[in-house]
């Protein structure tokens, strides 16, 4: 029997349940949940093992790589400047990174790869998981490829890429690689375990990635010159790419974010909270409206499933994530079902990150489980 650790206000006790249960029952391994309500945190609790032998303790600071969950960090830090007004999330790529306009590509949009509706979901093949560790030669291939698809006529979810897109716009207008920039500017001020990548001195406290089961269809049966095929394989994801130093010494945006529960909320909830935590202001409230700009509602390309995509984050989407607060709110996670909400409406801020993903890319049965508990004992 293993309890689960850390703080729960009374009413949030079946929360407490739930998790205690889900690793009972062996479908968790290692987790934590944090809610935040209005700037106090109501649940910070954890519990599990960090490794299938049961040999350590998920911990108050154990970390983990939250896979595409690093994308809200990433997308946050753009909005940053935005709200700076060094970035234009309606102007042309080109106009910051001018090699970006080659092959047709001259009029995407900032807000297009922010949105995930750039046509540019992935890599060209051949490009493997490897060559995404060598950040030049990754955004050089990006800028002179051909889009995949009408620049902003439908979302196809850059899997992969998005943090190098981004990361890349983060890099030419001042100057930092956005492993930098997170470190100096939003996980430094706030205080925040969270971190692009991982320093050796934390990797101890790691809690290794256990991959999902094999997905449900077969990619090699995709149509080869579609943009689902070409994003699946370009390149193929391992997820045990995740446990190796090279991959934890990379600056993979979209990707390898290692953090927790806590320290993932702390940094997202300035979005429930009009932009500001503690003193330390991140974004104005004009600016996190720009975030509900829907740029495209409709079936993903890649995903194949209905999404509703604003600036930066996903926004309420009644049949693909129905648990997800369907007002002024926002959300993304990460594959094996990491997640992170926002929900505006009522300044409430839910965060999960855990180490055995489940199938799927976004959400689980346990995410699930573990909001709705949460939403019911709001209600």
């Amino acid at each position: 029997m293993v309890d689960v650790q850390g703080s729960c206000d009374a009413r949030f006790t079946p929360v407490r349940e739930a998790l205690a249960e889900q690793i009972r029952s062996g479908n968790e391994l290692g987790a934590g949940l944090v809610v935040d309500i209005d700037g106090h945190t109501v649940v910070d609790i954890w519990g599990g093992w960090c490794d299938p032998g049961h040999r350590t303790l998920w911990g108050r600071d154990t970390i983990t790589n939250v896979w595409s969950t690093t994308k809200t960090v990433c997308n946050l830090a753009a909005l940053m400047l935005v709200d700076r007004g060094q970035l234009d999330p309606y102007a042309p790529v080109a106009k910051y990174w001018p090699d970006f306009a080659a092959n047709g590509k001259e009029h995407i949009e900032v807000c297009h790869l922010l949105s995930h509706t750039s046509g540019v979901s992935g890599w060209e093949t051949p490009f493997t998981t490897e060559d995404t560790y060598d950040w030049d030669f990754a955004t050089r291939r990006l800028a002179t490829q051909a889009p995949w698809w009408e620049p902003g006529t439908a979302s196809g979810y850059h899997a992969q890429n998005q943090g190098h897109l981004v990361g890349e716009l983060v890099r030419r207008v001042t100057g930092k690689p956005m492993k930098a920039f997170v470190a100096d500017e939003i996980a430094g001020p706030l205080g925040a375990d969270f971190q692009i990548g991982a320093s050796e001195a934390d990797w101890s406290r790691i809690a290794p990635i256990i991959p999902p089961p094999p997905l449900s269809f077969d990619v090699a049966a995709l149509d080869r010159e579609g943009p689902r095929f070409k994003t699946l394989v370009g390149p193929l994801s391992n997820a045990e790419s995740a446990n190796t130093p090279a991959w934890r010494h990379a600056d993979l945006p979209a990707l390898n974010g290692h953090g927790n529960a806590r320290s993932v909320a702390r940094i997202l909830k300035a979005l429930a909270l009009g932009g500001t935590v503690d003193g330390v202001r991140l974004l104005s409230p004009d600016t996190i409206g720009v975030i509900f700009d829907e740029q495209s509602h409709g079936t993903d390309l890649i995903l194949d499933i209905p999404l509703r995509w604003g600036i930066g984050f996903a926004l309420p989407e009644s049949e693909s994530v129905p648990y997800v607060p369907q007002g002024r709110a926002c959300y993304w996670g990460g594959w094996g079902g990491s997640l992170i909400v926002m929900d505006l409406d009522t300044r409430t801020t839910i965060s999960y990150m855990m180490n055995k993903m489940a199938p799927g890319i976004i959400g689980s049965d346990r995410s699930e489980n573990y909001v709705r508990a949460i939403q019911s004992c709001l209600t």
